[in-house]
């Protein structure tokens, strides 16, 4: 075997070792709580960075709590399939997975977990079907979501009803995902996620 093929072949088993793990939800249910968590917990995981065209906030860091791209760099991205997933949430306003941000963090020798929304989440599955874990997380029921929805108070009445009514439609993708977790009590939750996340991580090859 020459040093070249052998480079390959190892690129090849790197490539199928790597592991993702996707946690979905409706906005309000939850998920970046359960996130934050396992990433506290688990430091074998690494988050997955998105890209935004939204506007970066005083605290926020470049590269580390998003890349953050004008609206037309965002665009000229999509042409350039740079994005395993990404979505227009309002007008101009773009979130997306970059491709190479997995392939950072698997270089690094990660386990990638990512925080995204349901659809945005599907795609990634499908994207890289068993290598990837999706959980999807829903609250006890709709009124609790409206709930809190409306409890957060950082958005105007017409964005509030947006989020709302996507998230009744996320609601009856459930079934899509390898596993569903519903989050009642959030310290049962996070035993729930983490014994999931585990049990993925340890499956053989």
């Amino acid at each position: 075997m020459t040093e070249g093929q052998q480079k390959t072949d190892n690129e090849k088993q790197s490539t199928v070792n790597n592991k993702l793990i996707i946690f979905s939800a409706p906005s309000g249910s939850g998920k970046t709580t359960v996130v934050r968590h396992l990433l506290k917990t688990m430091p074998q995981l690494a988050f997955s960075i998105s890209a935004t065209t939204r506007g970066k906030r005083p605290n926020e860091v470049n590269e580390h709590d998003y890349y953050f791209y004008t609206e037309n760099d965002f665009i000229k991205a999509i042409k350039n399939e740079d994005f395993l997933e990404y979505e227009e949430v309002y007008k101009g306003l773009f979130y997306g997975t970059l491709k190479s941000e997995v392939e950072r963090l698997w270089a690094e020798g990660k386990t990638v977990i990512f925080d995204v929304d349901v659809v945005g989440g599907l795609n990634i599955k499908k994207f890289y079907g068993n290598q990837a874990l999706a959980v999807f997380l829903r609250p006890p029921s709709v009124d609790i979501l409206m709930e809190r929805l409306r409890g957060r108070e950082t958005e105007v009445e017409h964005q509030l009803q947006e989020r709302i009514s996507k998230a009744k439609t996320e609601l009856n993708f459930e079934h899509q995902f390898d596993k569903v977790i519903v989050n009642d009590v959030l310290s049962d939750t996070f035993v729930t996620a983490e014994n999931i996340v585990a049990s993925f991580l340890e499956l053989e090859e």
